[in-house]
C-alpha cells in the first residue's frame, strides 16, 4: 500500500512544525535529550515532506505525457503483436517434420 502524498504531505508538515515548537518547550526546563528527540523528529518529518513532494511531482509528470506518446506506444504495440505472430508461424513451420527425400526421384 503506498501513501497518498496529497493527504500525508500536510500531515507531515504539521507534525514537523509541532515538533519544532516542542524543541523550545522541551529545552526550556533543561531537558536536552527531550529537546534533541523533538529536533530529530522535526528534521525527519521535514525530510518526509520533501520526499512526498517529490513523489507527487513524479506522479504529476507521468500523468502529463502528451497524446503523441500514447499514439506511438499503441503503434509499437501493434507492431510487436504482428512480429510475435510471424515468429509463431515461423516456429510452427520449422517444427514440422521434413518429408523424406527419395533418392531415386532425383535421378534423371
Amino acid at each position: 500500500m503506498s501513501l497518498n502524498p496529497r493527504i500525508w504531505q500536510p500531515v507531515a508538515a504539521v507534525f514537523s512544525v509541532a515538533n519544532l515548537a516542542a524543541v523550545w518547550f522541551a529545552a526550556t526546563p533543561g531537558e536536552p535529550w527531550h529537546a534533541s528527540v523533538h529536533a530529530a523528529l522535526a528534521v525527519g518529518s521535514a525530510l518526509w515532506v520533501q520526499r512526498l513532494e517529490g513523489r507527487r511531482r513524479a506522479a504529476a509528470a507521468s500523468d502529463s505525457l502528451p497524446a503523441e506518446v500514447f499514439d506511438e506506444l499503441s503503434i509499437l504495440r501493434s507492431e510487436v503483436a504482428e512480429l510475435s505472430e510471424r515468429l509463431d508461424f515461423a516456429e510452427r513451420v520449422m517444427a514440422q517434420p521434413r518429408p523424406a527425400e527419395n533418392p531415386q526421384s532425383l535421378r534423371p
